[in-house]
């Protein structure tokens, strides 16, 4: 497809952008990893099941920890180790289940800050061209209470979802299903059924919203509820190209994380082998986030491709005023 090539052309064309999200993202991870560290440096100590945690994993006392624990203590299981992380973050997602308030904060925070980047970016990609610092963060500061009253409608669209719909879905209709099922399997098949109908859901609506900031952006739009239904049009006149370039993008996503999944960090590493999984885990973090960035580049390409032209954006670029000096020369000739 040219509009995923054309995406991933521009993503890569502005390499900058990737270094600050993921900048961001370890800024926003850094606060809680501190307090671990402490949380488990005063739990070991210098005892023996310090010795234990550092050559393997110490399950009896991981539980004992755990369960005296809180805030983000309660999240140190075997399950943030290596590949594990990536299953209990779907699992988390899929099942809705409830994170401390502490991660809750800080995904908060890192929301907060992708609301306020998204504008720049999506306007870096869809210029086609550098916009310099000025330029970029101008377009941020534009966009920022715009995405922020998208967020609202977002908001309220995923909270029906996941409070309504998940419910229904998970709670009632499941257990109805298989009331009288007597095989495990079938069970499982009918839950995993459920699984995906709730999945295109949550993938169509944010399919809309990704389309809704395109929109905003390319053309300028103060409305965000019209961005929204023009998004939906978009899709609905453009449905088989829209939806294929969302499978080829989430496509791209399953491929990072099965390359992951081959080569994931397991527990008890030290000294050369510990910064080696450090540095796969980071690697693997720098290709979730280009695999983001690539999902609005490739839509804004898209619909750039469809309703204008590559490079076409409605709002004049912001550029830094020139110096006193290079105005004085322009005048004097």
């Amino acid at each position: 497809m040219s509009a995923l090539r054309d995406g991933i052309r521009r993503v890569n064309s502005a390499p900058g952008i990737l270094i600050a999200v993921w900048a961001l993202t370890v800024l926003v991870s850094l606060p809680l990893a501190a307090v671990l560290r402490g949380m488990l440096e005063t739990s070991l100590g210098s005892s023996l099941a310090a010795d234990t945690a550092a050559g393997g994993v110490n399950y009896e006392w991981m539980q004992q920890f755990v369960e005296q624990a809180s805030g983000v203590g309660v999240t140190f299981r075997p399950t943030i180790i290596g590949f594990a992380a990536v299953l209990d973050n779907l699992s988390a997602f899929i099942d809705d289940t409830t994170r401390p308030v502490v991660i809750v904060g800080a995904a908060a925070t890192y929301v907060a800050a992708w609301i306020f980047l998204a504008g720049g970016i999506i306007d870096r990609y869809a210029r086609g061209r550098p916009t310099g610092t000025h330029g970029f963060f101008a377009s941020c500061g534009v966009f920022f209470f715009r995405f922020l009253r998208l967020g609202l409608v977002q908001w309220l669209v995923y909270a029906f979802l996941f409070g309504s719909v998940h419910v229904w879905l998970f709670d009632r209709l499941y257990p109805q299903i298989t009331h009288e099922v007597t095989v495990e399997w079938t069970a499982f098949l009918v839950r995993l059924t459920l699984y995906l109908v709730f999945g295109i859901l949550v993938a169509a609506a944010a399919l809309i919203f990704d389309y809704a900031k395109v929109r905003a952006v390319v053309e300028d739009r103060r409305s965000m509820l019209s961005a929204v239904n023009s998004a939906l049009g978009f899709v609905q006149r453009n449905y088989a190209a829209a939806v294929g370039l969302f499978v080829a993008n989430f496509i791209l996503f399953a491929i990072v994380v099965g390359l992951y999944a081959l080569v994931a960090p397991g527990a008890g590493r030290s000294g050369v082998s510990f910064w080696v999984g450090f540095a796969v885990s980071q690697l693997y973090i720098l290709g979730r986030l280009w695999v983001k960035l690539v999902f609005w580049a490739t839509e804004t390409s898209l619909f750039q491709s469809r309703l204008a032209h590559a490079g076409w954006v409605s709002r004049a670029p912001v550029v830094w005023p020139d110096s006193p000096a290079a105005e004085a020369i322009i005048r004097a000739n």
